[in-house]
């Protein structure tokens, strides 16, 4: 390979370390090449790049990125599987596995998950679980339960308090209907006050009254007049 060929693979391979947070190392020591090619077509269905590059070239790739963690992978001939954005890291990790248990040369070494250091019986652990979708759905399913048992213990006070609510509303309302019946009927009696003549006029029924008080008074002065007479 020559100096630009090794210089454009580092490049592209550090560009790749650097972009990707999840990827699986393994050694292929031992592969045929009709094995490797039916690896890589499975690893690229499940959303994943095959990579077999020289451990000096993936080396120098790994220290420009600041990969430690590939680094201390890097013993015997290294493949890597670089998981794309919409990759399954649950397939691949078990085609991985599955291509290990069928070849009995393949090992798998460890790697990154979401920008995570794993070891070989993580990956194998994660080859174990259900299939992405089916995983997401049972998580969805565990989340989803507790949520729908929340709401129904929320919603009947929730119902309860917007009766309350209502109710409370009418009744202000038959209030207010009730005040402003009273303040309408109050107000043809403030204005008969109103038109009321004022205290200071007199009546007719007044005035007969003041008028015999003055005749009885003379009455009286009258009768005592005699009295004094007949005294004398």
């Amino acid at each position: 390979m020559k100096k630009e060929e090794k210089e454009r693979v580092v490049a592209e391979l550090t560009e790749r370390l650097r972009t990707t947070e999840t990827l699986l190392v393994a050694d292929y020591r031992g592969l045929t090449m009709p094995q490797i090619d039916e690896l890589r077509t499975k690893l690229i269905e499940h959303g994943a790049r095959f990579a077999v590059v020289k451990n000096t070239l993936t080396r120098r790739a790994a220290e420009a990125a600041g990969s430690d963690t590939l680094l201390a992978l890097l013993e015997g001939p290294t493949a890597i599987a670089f998981l794309e954005s919409d990759g399954d890291p649950v397939a691949v990790a078990k085609a991985l596995v599955d291509a290990a248990r069928d070849t009995k040369v393949l090992e798998v070494r460890g790697g990154l998950l979401e920008g995570r250091p794993v070891a070989a019986a993580e990956i194998e652990s994660l080859a174990k679980l259900p299939p992405f979708e089916v995983l997401r759905s049972q998580v969805l399913g565990a989340i989803t339960a507790p949520l729908t048992a929340i709401v129904g213990l929320f919603t009947a006070p929730l119902q309860d308090l917007y009766g309350l609510l209502d109710a409370r509303i009418e009744q202000l309302r038959e209030q207010g209907g009730t005040s402003e019946a009273q303040a309408s009927g109050s107000e043809p009696q403030a204005e008969a006050a109103a038109g009321e003549p004022a205290p200071e006029a007199a009546t007719p029924a007044a005035e007969e009254e003041s008028g015999s008080e003055p005749q009885a008074e003379s009455g009286e002065t009258d009768t005592q007049t005699e009295t004094e007479q007949e005294e004398q």
